[in-house]
């Protein structure tokens, strides 16, 4: 069943941002948890204890305070769409987040980072890459626990998701 979704989870960010990671749209686990990356499976939590090399809080509310200590943000590019299950592929007549917003009143986000293709096609689609004003981005290799084609091992991704050190400092 296609079910029409709301992304409930607002943008994590301070003007001390300085990474904005952003993925698509939460999973059906997330959605129900009202938390990013909450499927217990999902590589995000892991992956930012291994780069930050520090042991990610269990709690939610300590998770999202790490991100914040260390200058790291995190938001989606969908605000709302039509999807069966929580699989990107399956994500349909998306409503992009507002960005020319964000990076207006944040401004001192240097490094925009994709969580994943149906993230960074999205923000292409809808939003485009005028609004970075001159900002990097990358792409990465989604931290999703879903099995399928082209996945990285943990080893393959975390190597990938190290560049954002490089701007955290």
């Amino acid at each position: 069943m296609i079910n029409k979704l709301t992304n409930v989870l607002p943008p994590v960010v301070d003007a001390s941002t300085k990474v904005l990671i952003v993925g698509s749209m939460p999973g059906k686990q997330s959605l129900e948890k009202q938390q990013y990356y909450g499927n217990l499976r999902n590589h995000f939590w892991p992956i930012i204890g291994e780069i930050l090399k520090v042991d990610v809080p269990m709690d939610y509310e300590g998770r999202l305070e790490l991100l914040r200590e260390h200058g790291i943000g995190l938001w989606d590019t969908i605000a709302s769409c039509e999807r069966k299950g929580s699989l990107d592929a399956t994500i349909r007549n998306e409503e992009p987040n507002d960005f020319y917003a964000l990076f207006k009143h944040y401004p001192n986000i240097r490094l925009l980072v994709f969580n994943g293709s149906k993230a960074f096609d999205v923000f292409k689609k809808h939003i485009g890459f005028e609004v970075l004003a001159n900002r990097p981005y990358k792409k990465m290799p989604s931290t999703s626990p879903i099995p399928g084609k082209n996945i990285k091992s943990f080893e393959g991704k975390l190597e990938d998701w190290r560049v954002i050190g490089t701007y955290l400092k």
